[in-house]
This record gives structure tokens, sequence and C-alpha cells, in this order.
């Protein structure tokens, strides 16, 4: 009993010592313990050889803040009147006095710090505000970041990521960039400059057929598509035209054609017809409508067509003949392919006379009315035909013009080509004009071998 009270006594002497070490301002370290020799260095550290008891250890700096810490035990402790009681108490006390506040830059990290390197660089891992560097904290890490605008911004110069802003990042910088599809593809609609595919960059994108890096539409790529009729751009040196529509009926035709007459395609408000051809005998005329006076004579509808309204000259105004009433009576023909002035098969061989006597030709019934036709042709020649033509010795021709419509019936000569004298022979006739054929009043012309030449034209 009475050790235990020296030990205690022992202890509150060593922790009154520390104590007046630390009011005396000393900058000491001590160390105290009980029932044993003690040792002071020149710093003023006591060490104590042997602790049986209670240790306390104590650091004291002249004008800074203390922080203790003291380890007590006390041994078992017995009362007479409540027997012996053993009890272990261990305490660990941690203060600060007031004084200078943690400092960031000094080293070490202190509470409400997440690092402290000991230096005000802003661009290694730790800040000078001692947190850790991170990206978009605005301060570019060095060797880590490329960049860092404080932002999560990925448009603008700096990415969120913190890498500079580039093409094919993926990300369109803003102002800088049209596109960035974050691949090398030319053809998808985002190049490699991040530049926004359109037609004339001259790179064929995929919905273009073509792209000649030119504004030009009238050559073989028109708008980035394959010049075609019907694309609305005339394709120089290849179409006339190309209005952009398969309509044949305006100015440009469904094949890039300009319309003209004769194309077989009515042009609306300019052509009243068109049959694709230059007949001008039949209902279409120059693409208008066949019509009595238009000058052309409509074959199995008009008569004549003099173009005029003069209803009393050869054609009246209904496109009828005002012709000779001769013209409308009875006649014979002479169609024979011998009477012909090309034929001619020399001396001694067909040889026909027009008489009703010696050699009488097959076709000739005697003075009257003929009209030549068919094999033998449609007029009797102006001029003579050689001699055995015509399938006789001496050819006779008309030796005059035929007459016009209004002159009605006239009296002409028809002279007979023998030897060297081309009138040899000759006979008084009537020629009339009928429209489209003469009638001739023939007589018998005499000797034999005499006969009345046809030809195609006069």
């Amino acid at each position: 009993m009475k050790k235990r009270l020296i030990s205690n006594l022992s202890l509150v002497s060593l922790g009154l010592g520390a104590m007046l070490l630390a009011a005396c301002g000393d900058d000491a370290t001590g160390t105290a313990t009980d029932d044993s020799a003690s040792t002071t260095d020149t710093t003023g550290t006591t060490t104590d050889s042997t602790t049986t008891g209670a240790t306390t250890t104590g650091t004291t700096t002249a004008g800074t803040s203390t922080t203790g810490t003291s380890t007590g035990t006390t041994g078992d402790t017995t009362g007479d009147t409540t027997g012996e009681t053993t009890g272990e108490t261990t305490g660990e006390t941690t203060g600060e006095t007031t004084g200078v506040e943690p400092v960031c830059g000094d080293g070490v990290v202190d509470a409400g710090e997440e690092c402290d390197d000991g230096n005000d660089v802003d661009t290694d891992a730790c800040t000078s505000s001692c947190t850790l560097a991170t990206c978009g904290d605005g301060v570019v890490q060095e060797g880590v970041e490329a960049c860092d605008d404080g932002n999560d911004v990925d448009t603008d110069d700096c990415t969120s990521s913190c890498a500079l802003a580039v093409c094919g990042d993926g990300v369109v910088h803003e102002g800088v960039e049209a596109c960035d599809d974050g691949n090398d593809v030319e053809d998808d609609g985002c190049n490699t400059m991040c530049m926004a595919g359109s037609c004339g960059d001259g790179v064929v994108q995929q919905d273009e057929e073509c792209d000649d890096a030119n504004e030009d539409n009238s050559d073989a790529c028109a708008a980035c598509k394959l010049a075609t009729c019907g694309d609305g751009f005339v394709q120089a040196g290849v179409e006339e035209c190309d209005d952009g529509n398969d309509v044949d009926t305006d100015e440009c035709t469904a094949t890039c054609v300009a319309a003209t007459c004769g194309d077989g395609f009515v042009q609306d408000g300019v052509e009243e017809c068109d049959d694709q051809n230059d007949i001008d005998t039949d209902a279409c005329v120059a693409c208008a409508a066949a019509t009595c006076g238009d000058g052309f004579v409509q074959d199995g509808v008009e008569e004549c067509d003099d173009g005029n309204d003069v209803n009393d000259d050869a054609c009246a105004n209904d496109c009828t003949m005002n012709v000779d009433a001769q013209c409308s009576l009875p006649y014979d023909s002479l169609d024979l392919a011998d009477r012909k002035s090309s034929f001619n098969d020399g001396n001694g061989n067909v040889e026909y006379c027009d008489d009703l006597n010696t050699g009488k030709s097959p076709d000739w019934t005697g003075d009257g009315w003929y009209r030549f036709e068919g094999a033998a042709g449609v007029v009797m020649p102006e001029s003579p035909p050689s001699i055995y033509s015509c399938g006789t010795d001496a050819p006779g021709w008309l030796n005059g013009a035929h007459p016009a419509i209004e002159d009605g019936v006239v009296s002409r000569q028809v002279c007979f080509h023998w030897s060297n004298n081309t009138c040899n022979w000759n006979s008084q006739i009537q020629v009339v004009n009928c429209g489209g054929f003469y009638l001739y009043n023939l007589v018998e012309p005499g000797p034999c071998y005499l006969r009345y030449c046809g030809a195609d034209n006069p």
C-alpha cells in the first residue's frame, strides 16, 4: 500500500517538472520514468532507464503550440471497505493550442488538403492550392494534358478530355469545322479535312453519281449526276434542249431535240398537225391542216388549188376546175408502152400507124378525142423524138406549147419527124387542158408509118 502511494507521488512530481520546463520557454523534449535513474542531454530530453508505473511523454517548443500525449497506468488499488479493485485506464489526447493555421505548400498534407508537394507549381500532379491536378481544373498538367480550359465543352479549342481539338476527333470544332465524323473516309459526307461533302468538291459522295469539281452543268456531270436527257441541263454537243420533262408537245421533245415541223409531234399552240413527212398533197401541209386555197392540191379531195380567191380562173374558189366542158365528155385512151417517145427498137421492128388501114395501131380508134395515159405517158412531147421512136418510122410531136386551163380548147400543129426534117408531115389538131390531164382531138395523119407519140413530160 505504501509503495503504491510513493509511485503515485513520483508520477505527480514528474508531471509538475515537465510543466515547469514548458513554462520557462525552454525548447526541450523530456521523458520521465518513475522508480528509475534519469539522464538529461543537452537538448533537454530526459530519459528514464526503467519504467514501472506510468509513462509521460511531452514535447515543448517555445512560441508554438504544444501537443502532449500522456499514457498512465494505475496499478491495482485495494480498498478496505470495497474489497480489491483492479482498474486499468488508458487515455490518448490530441489537442491544438491557438497559433498559425496549417499552410498549403509546407510539404505536409494537412486536414482539408488533397496533397501537398511543398511547391507552388500548378502544372504538376499537385496544384499550388494543394488539390490533385484533374482535367477541367483550368491548369495544364505538364506531360499529361495538352490543354485545360476549365470547362466541359467539347466544341471549343480544348475538349473535355483536355486534348486539343483536331479534325478527326469526332467532335465538331465550333467555327472551325463543318463536320467531324472521326474517320478518314472521304466519300461519306464529311471528308478528312472536316469539310462537309458537297457537290463540286471533286469527291464522289455516296449520294452522288459523279463530281467533276466544277459548276458547269453543260458537261457530262451536271449537279453531280450523270448528264441525261430530261435532267434540265443542256449537255453541250449532245442535246439541243433539255426542259426537264418528257413532254413531246412543247418546244423541247422528250429526246432533247428542239421541236420542228416534221418531227411527228404536234407542238401545242404552234402546229395544227405533224405527220412526220414533207408531202404537201396529204391532209397535213407544212404542219397545217390542208385547206382549199393553201396552194397544194390535196389528193382525193381537191381538183385544183391555185392558192388564190379568184373564182373565175382555171381553179374555182372551191378548188374545183373551171375547165372546158369538153373535159366532161367521153374520150379514148392511148396507153401502149411502144407509143412512148423513149421506145425505139430501130427500123423494121415494131411499126404501127394511126389509121384504120395498113399497120393499124392497136389503141387507135379513128379520129376523135384521146388522152395519153398509162405506159404511153401523159402528154404529147413538145420536141421531136428521133426517127423510129414510138413504135413507128415517123414519130409525131406537138409543135407548140400546151394550153392553160383558162385557154379552153386550142388548135395546135403536130409534126412528124422523118429523115432530116423534123416536120416532114404535119396535122392540125385541138388540145384542151382539163386540169390534171390533157385531151387531144386527133386525126389520121396520112401515109404510113406515122404515129402520135406520148411522153411523161411535154
